[in-house]
């Protein structure tokens, strides 16, 4: 396969599983007196962002774009909700948002580093511009910990 539709492929994946995240969060805080939910609206933003970016270039390859099956949104929903209604503080959906941009982070790492010198630098740009949003929005965490 393409190196070029590897990394957008994933880049779409990993942003459309956070985006698809990110709004499950939302309504499961929606009632809820949470000081966090501004970023994570940012956040949240932020992968719509990349999943559009990422979709768009896909078109170009003629490739269809696979999101994250149902069952994988239905399990993240109920995981989710669940960790909402152990724990809401603002600490804890920091932790959980937190433990998934650090792993997104690494593997993304770990894709550029395979791909540099190997793919568009177009596409190597987006890849580094997520990377580096990750890691942006687990510093502006921090503090919620």
């Amino acid at each position: 396969m393409d190196e070029n539709v590897e990394m957008l492929e994933y880049i779409y994946k990993s942003s459309n599983g956070g985006h698809s995240s990110a709004e499950n969060l939302i309504k499961a805080l929606e009632n809820k007196d949470n000081k966090i939910k501004k970023l994570l609206e940012d956040i949240n933003k932020g992968y719509e962002h990349f999943e559009k970016e990422s979709h768009k270039l896909l078109k170009k390859y003629d490739r269809k774009v696979k999101t994250v099956g149902v069952m994988g949104k239905m399990m993240s929903k109920m995981g989710i909700n669940e960790e909402v209604m152990k724990d809401n503080s603002d600490s804890s959906m920091a932790d959980m948002l937190i433990q998934g941009l650090t792993l997104g982070n690494l593997e993304m790492d770990k894709r550029i580093d395979n791909y540099e010198g190997q793919i568009e630098r177009k596409i190597m740009k987006i890849a580094k511009e997520y990377r580096d949003f990750g890691k942006e929005y687990v510093e502006k965490l921090k503090p919620f910990l």
